[in-house]
Protein backbone atom coordinates (compact mmCIF):
# COMPACT_ATOMS: atom_id res chain seq x y z
CA UNK A 1 0.00 0.00 0.00
CA UNK A 2 0.92 3.35 -0.44
CA UNK A 3 -0.72 6.41 1.02
CA UNK A 4 -1.11 9.59 -1.02
CA UNK A 5 1.48 11.63 1.21
CA UNK A 6 3.85 9.14 -0.46
CA UNK A 7 2.82 10.66 -4.38
CA UNK A 8 6.34 11.23 -6.09
CA UNK A 9 6.24 11.72 -9.77
CA UNK A 10 6.54 8.29 -11.27
CA UNK A 11 5.06 6.28 -8.73
CA UNK A 12 2.33 3.78 -9.89
CA UNK A 13 -0.68 3.13 -7.80
CA UNK A 14 -4.22 1.65 -8.08
CA UNK A 15 -7.85 2.96 -8.14
CA UNK A 16 -10.86 0.84 -8.81
CA UNK A 17 -8.59 -1.86 -10.18
CA UNK A 18 -6.73 0.41 -12.84
CA UNK A 19 -3.01 1.43 -12.94
CA UNK A 20 -1.78 4.96 -12.87
CA UNK A 21 0.88 6.94 -12.56
CA UNK A 22 1.79 10.26 -10.93
CA UNK A 23 2.51 12.88 -13.60
CA UNK A 24 2.74 16.05 -10.73
CA UNK A 25 1.97 16.59 -7.25
CA UNK A 26 2.03 19.15 -4.69
CA UNK A 27 1.57 18.56 -1.16
CA UNK A 28 -0.67 21.73 0.69
CA UNK A 29 -1.34 22.90 3.42
CA UNK A 30 -4.08 25.60 3.23
CA UNK A 31 -4.19 28.14 6.81
CA UNK A 32 -7.22 27.00 7.45
CA UNK A 33 -8.69 23.52 6.81
CA UNK A 34 -6.65 20.35 6.54
CA UNK A 35 -3.77 18.87 4.52
CA UNK A 36 -3.83 17.58 1.03
CA UNK A 37 -2.06 16.21 -2.08
CA UNK A 38 -2.99 17.95 -5.48
CA UNK A 39 -2.24 15.45 -7.47
CA UNK A 40 -2.07 15.06 -11.55
CA UNK A 41 -1.98 11.16 -12.93
CA UNK A 42 -2.70 9.19 -15.67
CA UNK A 43 -4.39 6.35 -16.58
CA UNK A 44 -1.76 3.68 -17.75
CA UNK A 45 -4.47 1.78 -19.83
CA UNK A 46 -6.29 4.05 -21.37
CA UNK A 47 -3.84 7.47 -21.68
CA UNK A 48 -6.82 9.48 -19.71
CA UNK A 49 -5.52 12.00 -17.19
CA UNK A 50 -6.86 13.48 -14.31
CA UNK A 51 -6.31 16.14 -11.68
CA UNK A 52 -7.47 15.56 -7.98
CA UNK A 53 -7.05 16.30 -4.36
CA UNK A 54 -6.25 13.61 -1.77
CA UNK A 55 -6.15 13.15 1.83
CA UNK A 56 -2.34 12.64 2.70
CA UNK A 57 -3.74 9.43 4.53
CA UNK A 58 -5.62 8.09 1.75
CA UNK A 59 -3.95 4.70 1.27
CA UNK A 60 -3.87 2.74 -2.31
CA UNK A 61 -2.11 -0.45 -3.44
CA UNK A 62 0.76 0.13 -5.60
CA UNK A 63 0.33 -0.85 -8.96
CA UNK A 64 3.04 -3.56 -10.25
CA UNK A 65 4.40 -2.46 -13.24
CA UNK A 66 7.17 -4.86 -15.12
CA UNK A 67 9.78 -3.96 -17.80
CA UNK A 68 11.97 -6.07 -20.02
CA UNK A 69 14.00 -5.64 -22.82
CA UNK A 70 12.91 -7.44 -26.09
CA UNK A 71 13.72 -7.62 -29.69
CA UNK A 72 11.05 -6.30 -32.37
CA UNK A 73 10.85 -8.99 -35.11
CA UNK A 74 8.06 -8.45 -37.57
CA UNK A 75 4.45 -7.12 -38.24
CA UNK A 76 2.04 -9.11 -40.02
CA UNK A 77 -0.07 -6.09 -40.57
CA UNK A 78 -2.28 -5.84 -37.40
CA UNK A 79 0.19 -6.96 -34.75
CA UNK A 80 3.66 -6.22 -33.90
CA UNK A 81 5.93 -9.28 -32.77
CA UNK A 82 8.76 -8.50 -29.67
CA UNK A 83 10.69 -11.79 -28.54
CA UNK A 84 12.03 -12.11 -24.82
CA UNK A 85 15.46 -12.84 -25.16
CA UNK A 86 15.04 -14.93 -22.07
CA UNK A 87 12.50 -17.62 -22.48
CA UNK A 88 12.16 -16.93 -26.74
CA UNK A 89 8.84 -16.15 -25.98
CA UNK A 90 6.81 -14.14 -28.62
CA UNK A 91 4.30 -10.73 -27.65
CA UNK A 92 2.39 -9.71 -29.89
CA UNK A 93 1.06 -5.97 -29.22
CA UNK A 94 -1.27 -4.10 -31.74
CA UNK A 95 -0.29 -1.02 -33.84
CA UNK A 96 -2.08 1.37 -30.89
CA UNK A 97 0.44 0.62 -27.92
CA UNK A 98 3.29 0.45 -30.40
CA UNK A 99 2.67 3.36 -32.67
CA UNK A 100 4.95 6.16 -31.75
CA UNK A 101 8.03 3.83 -30.63
CA UNK A 102 8.00 2.37 -34.33
CA UNK A 103 8.89 5.27 -35.90
CA UNK A 104 12.32 4.72 -34.52
CA UNK A 105 12.46 0.50 -33.99
CA UNK A 106 13.91 -1.29 -37.22
CA UNK A 107 13.34 -5.09 -37.36
CA UNK A 108 15.75 -6.76 -35.38
CA UNK A 109 16.35 -4.01 -33.07
CA UNK A 110 15.95 -3.64 -29.16
CA UNK A 111 12.41 -1.94 -27.32
CA UNK A 112 11.78 -1.66 -24.14
CA UNK A 113 8.57 -3.52 -23.00
CA UNK A 114 6.48 -2.38 -20.16
CA UNK A 115 3.66 -4.78 -18.83
CA UNK A 116 0.89 -4.89 -15.94
CA UNK A 117 -0.26 -7.68 -15.02
CA UNK A 118 1.13 -10.04 -17.82
CA UNK A 119 -0.46 -7.58 -20.58
CA UNK A 120 1.83 -5.07 -22.38
CA UNK A 121 0.78 -1.63 -22.63
CA UNK A 122 3.61 0.19 -23.73
CA UNK A 123 6.36 -0.24 -25.80
CA UNK A 124 9.38 2.44 -25.56
CA UNK A 125 12.18 3.06 -28.67
CA UNK A 126 15.71 3.39 -27.23
CA UNK A 127 16.47 7.08 -25.96
CA UNK A 128 18.97 7.53 -28.92
CA UNK A 129 19.01 5.92 -32.43
CA UNK A 130 21.09 6.34 -35.38
CA UNK A 131 18.82 5.92 -38.41
CA UNK A 132 19.85 6.26 -42.29
CA UNK A 133 18.39 8.80 -44.41
CA UNK A 134 16.46 7.62 -47.42
CA UNK A 135 14.66 10.21 -48.55
CA UNK A 136 15.67 14.41 -48.59
CA UNK A 137 15.58 17.34 -50.97
CA UNK A 138 19.52 18.71 -51.70
CA UNK A 139 20.65 21.67 -50.18
CA UNK A 140 20.57 24.69 -51.77
CA UNK A 141 24.11 26.63 -51.67
CA UNK A 142 24.44 29.91 -50.29
CA UNK A 143 21.43 29.10 -47.88
CA UNK A 144 23.15 29.13 -44.58
CA UNK A 145 22.53 32.24 -42.94
CA UNK A 146 20.85 30.96 -39.95
CA UNK A 147 19.83 27.42 -38.99
CA UNK A 148 17.93 26.43 -41.60
CA UNK A 149 16.12 22.86 -41.83
CA UNK A 150 14.57 20.82 -44.02
CA UNK A 151 12.22 17.75 -43.86
CA UNK A 152 14.44 14.26 -44.27
CA UNK A 153 12.74 10.74 -43.98
CA UNK A 154 14.43 8.05 -42.72
CA UNK A 155 14.86 4.13 -42.59
CA UNK A 156 11.66 3.48 -40.50
CA UNK A 157 9.37 6.07 -42.02
CA UNK A 158 9.50 9.14 -39.72
CA UNK A 159 9.93 12.17 -40.97
CA UNK A 160 12.99 14.12 -39.16
CA UNK A 161 13.56 18.31 -39.44
CA UNK A 162 17.62 18.31 -40.43
CA UNK A 163 20.09 21.10 -41.31
CA UNK A 164 20.17 21.35 -45.26
CA UNK A 165 24.06 19.89 -45.49
CA UNK A 166 22.52 16.54 -44.63
CA UNK A 167 22.41 14.28 -47.66
CA UNK A 168 20.50 10.80 -48.38
CA UNK A 169 22.65 7.65 -47.45
CA UNK A 170 23.86 9.62 -44.19
CA UNK A 171 23.38 8.14 -40.49
CA UNK A 172 22.07 10.70 -38.41
CA UNK A 173 21.43 10.13 -34.77
CA UNK A 174 18.20 11.28 -33.05
CA UNK A 175 16.63 12.00 -29.44
CA UNK A 176 13.20 9.45 -29.76
CA UNK A 177 11.74 11.48 -26.99
CA UNK A 178 11.43 14.88 -28.76
CA UNK A 179 12.20 13.46 -32.71
CA UNK A 180 14.60 16.04 -32.73
CA UNK A 181 18.00 15.71 -35.42
CA UNK A 182 21.10 15.27 -32.46
CA UNK A 183 24.38 15.20 -35.25
CA UNK A 184 25.91 12.68 -37.73
CA UNK A 185 26.43 8.85 -36.39
CA UNK A 186 30.29 8.10 -36.58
Amino acid sequence: MIYASDFRKGVTFDIDGEPHVVLDFQHVKPGKGAAFVRTKYRNILTGATREEAFNPNDKFPKAHIDTKQMQYLYNDGELYYFMDQETFDQVPIPFEQVEDAMKYIRENDMATIKFYKEAAFLVEAPNFVNLRVTETEPGVKGDTATNVTKAATVETGAVIQVPIFIEEGETIQIDTRTGEYLGRSK
